[in-house]
Order: C-alpha cells, then structure tokens, then sequence
C-alpha cells in the first residue's frame, strides 16, 4: 500500500458542515485504499476509533499559515512514514505542499473543495484577486487537482491553464448506492411530523444550513420574503419546516413566522431522517462556491428539490429523473413555479446513476486510480 499524508489546515472533526464531512468522510474511505495519515490543528476533536491516524500538530492560530517551521516538522514525519503523497485539503497551505515537494520529491495533490478566490469575489471581498493569483500558482504546481464540480473543474484548466490529465472531479459523496425504501420513507416523514406537530398530509417543504454563513442566510431571507409570500397567495396546503444551528438573534427563533406555515427546528441530530421526510427541498443559493452539500442528501433522500443554477453546481439534473428542477440565480418566482411543478413528480424515484456517481466508494477508488496515475 502506498503512504499519503493528508494536511487539512482548520478544524474538521466533529464533522458538522459539509466541507468537514467531505474531508472527514473521504478520508475514511480512503484509509481503506493507502495508508493515510492526517495532519490538523490542535483544537480537532480526535474520535476514539479512526481508521487512519490524526496527528493534531498545526497552531490554532491564524498565523500558523505562514508559520516556515511547519516545513521541518512536516519533512520529519514524511521521512518517518515514508510518505508518496502529500494530500492538501484547500489551496491555502500551497507554498508549503510545493516547498515539501520540491525538497522531498512527494507528490501533491490539491484537493478543491471551490474555486476559492470566486467564493471571497462573491462576498465583495477586495482581494480576491489576489487570492485568484496565489490559487493559480499552487494548482499549476500540483501533480494532480482534485475538483469538487465539473464547472469548477472546467474553469480551472481554462482559467488557470492546468493541463487536462492533471485535473478530475471528485464529488461529495453519500453512504449508500440504492434509494431508501418507501418503508423507511414513510418511517421518516412520521417521525418528523409527530416531532414537530405538522398535519401529515401537509406537502413537507425543507430547508436548512448552518445559518451564520451568509450564503445560506440569505436563501433563509428569499424563502421567508419571496417564496413563502407566494406560497400563502396560491392555496397550498403546506408547512416549511427550517433546521441549522447558529440563527441570528435578530431572527428571534423565527416566533413572527409561526402562524405562516413556518416551523424552525433548529439544530436536529439526525438531518438524514428530515431529507428522507421531505417532499421538496429547496436551494435557493446563487453564492459561495463548490458543490451544495445539503442539496446532495436531499436528492439521496429520494425527496424532490429545487434550486437557484448556482447552487446545483455539481449536480447533474439528468441522473435525477427529473426530481431536480433548476432555475436562474435570483428568480424566486420561477423558484415557486418549480416547485408547484415538483409536486407531480413527488411519487418518481431518483435514477439508479445518480446513486452510482454519488456513491463515496466509487468517489474514493476514482481518487485512488487518479493518485496512482501520478508519474
């Protein structure tokens, strides 16, 4: 087996959001594959069982980014372990992956989770372009670029000017290959409307996303301002019902939404059983970069979904059946419309390819084959 070292620069365990799911999950799978170590902060909550090691080394501080002495302590521990592979979760920490692999020859694989410098561009950040210009150098020098969509994948080798064999897609990912039975869905939707005291017969509409990040408060907004608005005015026998921790104060719980067909649930331990209750999921989302996580789940829940174009970046809507219906960024009307539309499709399944492109042991032994590519 080969040895790969995997360098994720923030806190990713407990895995809570999407981006720390993928890396956590990833590397689970592919532990299976090599012999993976990870290198991460200190502040990392080290699970008891791990089928790969963690070694939380990295300052919690911002300035461990620049921090030179990281490069002996990281050639020491490649030398220990006799590593091949060198792994780096997100651009930032390039000059150290080029300085390793420049000095120790190992091979270095960026693993994208977004094309970085456009996420900050679209929160009006000033320096993206610098950004912009740091990412391009660092993925130029890697042996071989993991992207999370197509579209971010495409804009790179155009943009940056990467070489097509140096380039693939490695998606997030879901635990199983075949759809829930209707058993468990029905299981599901019971659980939810009993819990939260929704009339069953309701057509279920989901929501949800960690709330301080603005991307996904701002779909919150549209789906409070626009979406439910129209929602009242077309005699729709329904309930939103809204989960994710960290919402605003400003917000007060969501009390003056209550008696307009919105429930906030807050943070719910088993988000799995809200996609699978869900008839709709909705995905208002047109910033923030990569692939919509949330939007992922939902259709592996065999729930239906609507969604902004953006925020579908990565999901092809022809392996769906036509359980994904996409629209223009920013048009909350056609949003709606989509939605009276998916009302029809409710009873259809999830097409067996999607189940196949998402699976996390195909995602996993495509990144293996590609690893094992490098020359």
């Amino acid at each position: 087996m080969i040895n790969v070292l995997s360098i994720v620069s923030y806190r990713f365990l407990p895995a809570l959001m999407g981006g720390e799911k993928n890396i956590s999950i990833f590397n689970n799978y592919l532990s299976g594959l090599v012999n993976l170590s990870c290198i991460t902060v200190k502040k990392v909550e080290v699970p008891y069982k791990s089928g790969y090691e963690i070694l939380p080394l990295l300052s919690n501080s911002i300035l461990r980014y620049i921090n030179p002495f990281y490069f002996f302590t990281l050639r020491k521990i490649i030398r220990q372990k006799k590593v091949n592979y060198i792994i780096l979760e997100h651009p930032y920490y390039g000059w150290l992956g080029i300085a390793l692999q420049k000095w120790l020859g190992v091979k270095l694989i960026i693993h994208s989770h977004n094309i970085e410098a456009l996420r900050f561009k679209s929160f009006g950040k000033w320096w993206w372009r610098l950004l912009w210009l740091y990412e391009k150098a660092v993925h130029r020098r890697a042996d071989m670029n993991f992207f999370i969509t197509r579209e971010d994948m495409d804009y790179a080798i155009a943009h940056f000017k990467l070489e097509q064999k140096k380039c693939t897609v490695i998606t997030y990912g879901i635990n199983f290959n075949t759809p829930p039975t209707p058993q468990a869905k029905t299981i599901a939707r019971t659980t939810v409307c009993t819990a939260h005291h929704i009339d069953p017969t309701d057509l279920l509409l989901f929501y949800t996303g960690t709330l301080y990040y603005q991307p996904n408060l701002k779909g919150l907004d549209i789906i409070l301002d626009k979406i439910n608005p129209l929602l009242q005015q077309n005699g729709i026998t329904y309930t939103i019902l809204i989960c994710g921790n960290h919402l605003p104060e400003r917000y007060n719980n969501l009390e003056a939404y209550k008696n307009k067909n919105i429930i906030y649930a807050g943070f719910v331990n088993d988000i799995d059983t809200y996609f699978k209750a869900a008839d709709i999921f909705m995905n208002p989302i047109s910033e923030g970069g990569g692939i919509k996580t949330k939007l992922v789940e939902a259709l592996a829940g065999n729930s239906s979904a609507v969604s902004f174009a953006s925020g579908a970046f990565g999901v092809p809507a022809e392996l769906t059946g036509g359980k994904l219906i996409v629209v223009p960024d920013g048009d909350s009307t056609a949003l709606f419309e989509a939605i009276r539309q998916s009302v029809a499709l409710l009873k259809e399944d999830i097409s067996t390819d999607f189940y196949e492109h998402f699976y996390w042991g195909n995602i996993v032994q495509k990144a293996y084959q590609h690893i094992l590519s490098i020359a």
